[in-house]
């Protein structure tokens, strides 16, 4: 029987509230979090990811209090990341409701960090975010030509994204959240080409993100290589629903969860 494919929405959190921007830029407020996990939960979402966007840059912990009370919300496995550095951040996190945790910028400054977390954990907690974009113009390519960015997409690492994406499933990583950067924000759909490239060096779940604008977006994401597709401001702002976009994929023949019918 194949995998099923899952839907996961995604809430970019800062200050509390959900927000949605461009390259985590120009930042608008969404929502509150707990009330966005109840409904989600309630559509048939598969899986829910809560990202503290601020955490790293500003050199602090992901918010304790708002993952706990989201994570009573919820009865779908929940994977919450931002400003995790140690093996102790992780252990606070899957106490608090997590089931979980994503690793981003920490990992590119001590890759160890991923060992030490799949060693004490268990590789199915850790979920490595990746968000690569092509080298930009100036810029030292790398041999695939897309590169790793820390900070929120603030800053180039001059890594390699396809080179580290296969290094830290080595590590321990056992799935990779795959942000594209390129499309991120532009509603026009994912970024096929990257979707392609990762999944080509690593045998670890992929999960797409960045780009979806209607549903019609999501079936190629899968055919391009992702066991799981996410995002944000569609689902925010209601432009498409949990079941329309599983419809859309069953519609393409892909394996998914259907979403409970309302009484």
């Amino acid at each position: 029987m194949a995998v099923a494919v899952r839907v996961i929405p995604c809430l970019d959190v800062a200050d509390g509230r959900v927000v949605k921007g461009v390259n985590f830029t120009g930042l608008r407020d969404a929502g509150d979090p707990v009330e966005l996990a109840r409904r989600y939960d309630a559509e048939g979402a598969d899986e829910l990811t809560f990202l503290d966007i601020t955490a790293s840059s500003a050199g602090r912990q992901t918010t304790l209090e708002v993952v706990s009370r989201t994570a009573e919300q919820v009865f779908i496995p929940l994977t919450v990341g931002g400003g995790v550095r140690s093996v102790a951040d992780v252990d606070a996190l899957l106490r608090a409701g997590a089931d979980k945790v994503g690793v981003n910028t920490a990992a590119i400054a001590r890759p160890e960090l991923l060992a030490e977390i799949a060693d004490r954990f268990g590789r199915q907690v850790l979920v490595l975010s990746v968000d690569a974009r092509r080298t930009p113009a100036g810029a030292a390519a790398t041999e695939s030509g897309f590169e790793v960015t820390t900070h929120g997409g603030r800053r180039g690492a001059g890594v390699d994204a396809l080179w580290w994406a296969a290094r830290a499933a080595e590590l321990g990583a056992g799935e990779i959240l795959l942000n594209s950067m390129d499309a991120d924000g532009t509603q026009n759909g994912f970024d096929l080409e990257l979707i392609a490239a990762v999944r080509a060096v690593v045998s670890v779940p992929v999960i797409a993100s960045g780009g979806a604008g209607a549903a019609r977006h999501f079936p190629p994401a899968v055919a391009a290589g992702a066991d799981a597709v996410l995002a944000a401001s569609v689902f925010h702002y209601q432009q498409v629903s949990i079941g329309e976009v599983k419809s859309c994929l069953a519609a393409a023949g892909v394996p998914v969860r259907l979403p409970p019918v309302a009484p």
